[in-house]
């Protein structure tokens, strides 16, 4: 690794007044980036380095790295990345920006935004809601669907190199020990052959795309009130030109490094909702563990850098993603559970809550036919339908959509969990045989509410997936539902106590939490 320093070039930016001044600059640094923080304005610094992955080794490399940083994050964040300055050397021997003098370093000029809307500081402050997660993952997912494709490489190869990269790390040993680098390295090659053939075929079928490439909390942000992904990797293709999923992963791996297991796993589901990218379910702990693993090896190359701050704190962090990236490789075996009851009984909330501790993570697929209805009609989750949606003859048409994608989610390895009244015993036995013909196990749980509890929250729902009124329940609770084989359980408790009585009726191991 090398270094240059540019210590003049930070205390010139620092003492840029291109805005009114509020109060002294402010200086954040990462492994590979200066980043200093001035009234209104960022100034985003390419440290003077060469790494296995990216070479800002001299002052044209930076300028280049500046402008595709530029280009690239305009494609999610226009309004923050104002452009590219050049700092060059006058007659004089002062530095000056965008001078006639010869180059001696480049910056991105960017917007300032409120650091408390970073979803780090949101998820850190408890704030990470559902409306809000949702918002984020149909934004990922609008802009992976306009990436650009790329077709150079298989999607194995695409792994493969972020895997060769990630071993090149040399700082890793003298962290961690060689017997645990060993570890990690060998239990991720396994599953890049075990996964190869899958990676492949999405690599055939265009999922390979130009994606962010570094979608971790601390790089979305709000602007203007709505989810913003910043800072993407521009200085190395081949580690943004992945797997979509794959890009996701980092978004993920970092809830569930947060403890937000249940955020992870609901931000999951609504990007599958948006993207038909469930074959790639199978891929997600792997993914997962991959994105912890570089983290490990961000933390462990800062570690190891002169002069870093609290060596020993940055150790324990790198340790606890080494840790977590083995956690996500250990096998899980996929399991089916039914969640039904009336309408107003809190299915999707138990459903949400409990999602995360099932299977491999970050946990089942929910397969939901309030939602399923609206996917078939072509509009939003929480658009209103019209009475003509609600016939016998579409009802049939969303529980064999909701029967056929449990059954394939299922026969990939992947657990499921099925949410919808089923109310007939019709409907209760061919969901059940999606999981026979899997053969995994299946649990079906029935929510049972008392009818005024039922048609006080129908009444008070706003912006959800389910249309039902009081009239639908008044209705359902009418017709009879047959023989109950399912597991009852009572909500009169509420929905944190449900969802602790369902996680301990399935034996599930791990803590579940509502969202």
């Amino acid at each position: 690794m090398q270094r240059e320093c540019q210590s003049e070039v930070v205390a010139f930016l620092s003492a840029l007044q291109v805005d009114a001044p509020k109060g002294e600059a402010q200086l954040i640094q990462t492994h590979i980036s200066i980043i200093v923080l001035r009234g209104d304005t960022v100034w985003k610094l390419k440290r003077a380095l060469k790494l296995p992955y990216v070479d800002f080794s001299t002052p044209a490399l930076r300028e280049a790295a500046c402008r595709q940083e530029v280009s690239l994050n305009r494609r999610t964040a226009p309004s923050l990345y104002e452009g590219v300055r050049r700092i060059t050397r006058e007659a004089d021997g002062r530095l000056a920006l965008d001078g006639q003098g010869s180059l001696v370093d480049a910056v991105v000029q960017m917007r300032r935004f409120d650091e408390n809307t970073l979803f780090s500081n949101l998820a850190a402050a408890g704030k990470l809601d559902r409306t809000l997660l949702t918002e984020l993952a149909r934004s990922i997912a609008a802009f992976h669907a306009s990436a650009e494709i790329v077709t150079a490489f298989k999607g194995s190869d695409a792994i493969e190199t972020v895997l060769t990269l990630s071993e090149q790390c040399a700082e890793m040993v003298p962290v961690f020990g060689a017997p645990a680098v060993d570890q990690l390295w060998s239990a991720l090659r396994a599953e890049l052959d075990r996964h190869c053939e899958r990676l492949d075929a999405r690599g055939r079928a265009g999922r390979i795309r130009r994606c962010h490439g570094d979608l971790h909390l601390r790089n979305i942000c709000l602007v203007d009130g709505r989810p913003t992904l910043f800072d993407c990797i521009e200085f190395n293709e081949t580690i943004s030109s992945i797997d979509v999923l794959y890009d996701l992963a980092f978004l993920l791996m970092d809830l569930w490094h947060a403890g937000l297991r249940a955020e992870a796993n609901w931000v999951m589901n609504r990007y599958l909702d948006e993207s038909d990218e469930s074959d790639g379910l199978p891929l997600l702990a792997f993914f997962m563990a991959l994105r912890a693993s570089i983290r490990a090896q961000v933390l462990a190359t800062q570690a190891e850098t002169p002069g870093t701050p609290d060596r020993d704190a940055t150790i324990a962090e790198a340790s606890s993603y080494l840790d977590m990236a083995l956690e996500l490789l250990t096998p899980a075996d996929p399991r089916l559970v039914a969640v039904g009851g009336l309408s107003g009984s809190g299915k999707s909330t138990v459903a949400a809550a409990i999602a995360h501790c099932l299977g491999t993570a970050p946990g089942a697929r929910v397969l939901a036919s309030d939602r399923i209805r609206k996917k078939l009609a072509g509009v939003t989750a929480e658009t209103t339908l019209p009475p003509e949606h609600y016939t016998r003859e579409a009802s049939r048409q969303v529980y064999d959509t909701l029967y056929q994608r449990a059954a394939g989610t299922l026969a990939i390895g992947h657990s499921v969990i099925a949410d919808a009244v089923f109310s007939l015993p019709e409907e209760r036995q061919r969901i059940a045989q999606c999981a026979t013909r899997a053969d995994v196990p299946f649990q079906g749980v029935w929510l049972v509410a008392d009818p005024s509890v039922l048609l006080e929250r129908v009444q008070a729902r706003r912006n959800d997936p389910s249309d039902a009124t009081q009239d639908v329940v008044k209705a359902q609770l009418e017709r009879p539902v047959g023989a109950m084989d399912w597991s009852s359980v009572p909500t009169s408790d509420g929905p944190a106590a449900t969802a602790e009585n369902v996680r301990a009726m399935l034996a599930i191991a791990r803590p579940c939490k509502t969202l």
